[in-house]
């Protein structure tokens, strides 16, 4: 069988709409980096990824390819593993989301941790986002749920962005990967059979509304 042969078989003609399909990817960390992985073995290839970190020891718990990139930027070194998408390299926040310039691109993937950007993307973009919330301090990945951003619950990063949105004044909905799962610890902990299920969960929720 050929490469996209399998994922064929389940999409069928509406495989072309994936391939040609404009996706921006903000931060390719624990979710993000998954979410691109799954997106690219899927066939969808015109992805533009934004993140400005660089590889640590720490993130190789969680983050694709993060143990052969050490001290590396990751959106170059993530380029090497998927040729095909385009990369920038800036610091993801308010103010550049609301400089950016979002009309080229049919989904706009939220995997980063910025609570103010994450405010101004649900404002500016609503329309073509899906967004993640906490993915970390937890060990089920069977608790995560996807729906609404105001049916969302369980995740006190959601709570406060659902308590800011309702300050601005915003109304709209916009779909939201979250976790009904308690955390387990304050501290930062992280999982990587739930932060790479948030991922996933993205790729099949952008796949969905693609097709």
């Amino acid at each position: 069988m050929g490469k996209y042969d399998r994922i064929k078989l389940l999409v069928g003609e509406e495989f072309s709409n994936m391939q040609n399909a404009k996706i921006l990817l903000l931060g390719v960390g624990g979710v993000g980096s998954f979410c691109l992985d799954c997106l690219y073995r899927s066939g969808v290839k015109d992805i533009t990824i934004v993140d400005f970190d660089t590889y640590d020891e720490s993130n190789q718990n969680r983050q694709m390819w993060s143990e052969l990139h050490e001290g590396e930027v990751k959106v170059a070194a993530l380029k090497e593993h998927y040729p095909e998408i385009k990369t920038i390299n800036k610091r993801i926040d308010e103010e550049w989301v609301w400089e950016f310039d979002f009309e080229p691109y049919d989904l706009v993937l939220d995997a980063i941790d910025d609570r103010n950007a994450k405010l101004a993307l649900a404002q500016k973009c609503y329309k073509k986002l899906i967004s993640s919330f906490g993915s970390a301090k937890r060990m089920d990945p069977t608790k995560i749920k996807v729906d609404d951003i105001w049916k969302s619950y369980g995740d006190k990063f959601g709570s406060k962005i659902r308590y800011e949105l309702k300050k601005r004044g915003f109304k709209k909905k916009y779909k939201v990967i979250f976790s009904s799962e308690e955390i387990m610890v304050k501290e930062k902990g992280s999982f990587m059979g739930v932060t790479a299920s948030f991922g996933l969960t993205m790729c099949s929720e952008a796949i969905k509304k693609l097709r």
